[in-house]
């Protein structure tokens, strides 16, 4: 197939070097973007007067029927082409003929791709964006049915004060809400349109680049024509959003990994999202929770590779920034693949309420609630928290819990103990009192899932 640049060059390139040089096994996923991209040059070129009006009319008509015929499936990429560029193009010509070679008039490859790379981000910060919020719905309706479910809060891995598993789950609720606000502020810079920048100097043609970006839902345009052509930032933005999404992912399925083993059993995992082991038949893994944490280590990597590739270049555009594409696609692909995965693994997940209970029972978690108890009754914290660890190590000592430690035990470290410090150590009645902002009581819990429900409703 022929190449936008060929007329350049008059020797016959390697074939080795063609290969290489060629990009369409990983670009062709933008051909919608890039017809789409040339749909609204095309109208801009005709309405300044630059090409005549039917001819930018044939040039849409034919752009329009390559799109759809690609979208329902009749029309199949070369992957002889260089690239998906060189592919719309040529088809175009082969269609319309001389007329199809008037669609590059005061455009570049540069910009082209440029614009390209925004359009198809663009798009796919939508997509995960709708897959954060199905998770979030699925993290506040599990939540919803968890109000009053009492369990160990941790702090370096060591049970340390009561919260319920609606709290903790919500703790993930809030992450994610980050994660939509953070693609919504990357979006923001990615909607900017590149095309008029050409290969790096802009055009002596009268040219409105204001009405492409419009056309295409731009909130604006590049205001420097060698940045325009030669910034990857919202790429590695994107990259960098994607890869917290994984980090907080990852966190998630590594506690849903501990509270799924035997010793913990807090929860189930369900069958349709485990596997079984190869000679242990009473193993039942937490693979797709594993495969997560796994997969979170490439969009690491996804981003390091786009940081180092744009460290060292030079203004404008170098062929260096070609390999973009293979990085955050396959980041982009990682992050969907999991989330659409998460979210019903979760759903599907039973929560051993009883199990959590029992649990927490046996850890003296509410010592805090012991020291708060005598700082109540006038004493002051540091020497309240110094009793209420004399406590606990009669608990230890004595196989007691701070629920059963006889009132004469408590007296013995200090008068202003009474029989309501039972009701203190109450885990039910610790979670109940912690009614601070953002805290663990049912009160605080509901106001957290409101937020998360918001945030799941809210369109794109």
């Amino acid at each position: 197939m022929k190449k936008l640049w060929e007329n350049n060059l008059h020797g016959e390139q390697s074939q080795l070097a063609d290969d290489f040089n060629s990009s369409i096994a990983v670009d062709g996923r933008m051909l919608a973007e890039d017809v789409k991209g040339s749909i609204a040059h095309a109208v801009m070129l005709g309405a300044k007067g630059i090409i005549p009006q039917g001819d930018s009319d044939k040039l849409v008509a034919a752009l329009s029927d390559i799109l759809a015929e690609y979208e329902g499936g009749t029309l199949k990429l070369d992957y002889s082409a260089e690239d998906v560029h060189t592919f719309v193009e040529n088809t175009l010509i082969a269609r319309i003929g001389d007329v199809g070679k008037t669609l590059h008039t005061a455009r570049s490859r540069n910009d082209q791709v440029a614009l390209d790379t925004r359009l198809y981000v663009s798009k796919e910060i939508a997509e995960i964006k709708g897959l954060l919020k199905s998770l979030l719905k699925v993290i506040a309706a599990k939540a919803a049915d968890n109000l009053d479910t009492v369990m160990s809060g941790y702090t370096h891995l060591q049970q340390a004060q009561p919260v319920t598993f609606a709290h903790w789950l919500t703790a993930y609720g809030a992450m994610f809400m980050r994660d939509c606000d953070r693609l919504c502020d990357c979006d923001k810079r990615v909607k900017i349109s590149p095309l008029g920048s050409l290969a790096l100097a802009g055009t002596s043609f009268d040219i409105d680049r204001n009405m492409t970006a419009a056309a295409l839902g731009f909130s604006g345009v590049t205001v420097n024509s060698m940045d325009g052509v030669s910034d990857r930032d919202f790429v590695i933005e994107l990259a960098a959003a994607v890869a917290l999404i994984m980090t907080h992912l990852s966190r998630f399925s590594e506690e849903l990994i501990l509270f799924s083993s035997f010793e913990f059993n807090y929860v189930t995992m369900s069958d349709a999202f485990s596997t079984g082991s190869s000679i242990m038949p009473q193993k039942k893994n937490p693979d797709i929770a594993e495969l997560v944490r796994g997969k979170t280590g490439r969009t690491y990597g996804n981003l390091m590779t786009l940081l180092t590739i744009m460290k060292g270049l030079p203004l404008a555009y170098n062929k260096d920034m070609q390999e973009d594409k293979e990085a955050i696609f396959d980041s982009i692909d990682t992050v969907k693949a999991c989330l659409s995965v998460f979210a019903p693994m979760l759903e599907k997940m039973t929560v051993n309420k009883d199990k959590m209970l029992e649990s927490a029972n046996k850890g003296n978690i509410c010592a805090t609630e012991v020291a708060d108890y005598l700082v109540k009754k006038g004493l002051e914290f540091r020497t309240a928290y110094a009793v209420a660890g004399n406590i606990v190590k009669e608990c230890i000592d004595g196989n007691y819990t701070l629920d059963t430690l006889p009132l004469s035990v408590y007296k013995s470290h200090s008068g202003l103990f009474d029989n309501d410090i039972y009701d203190a150590v109450d885990l039910k009645n610790a979670v109940s009192k912690k009614m601070s902002e953002g805290g663990p009581s049912v009160k605080s819990v509901k106001a957290i899932i409101g937020k998360i429900s918001k945030v799941a409703e809210e369109e794109n």
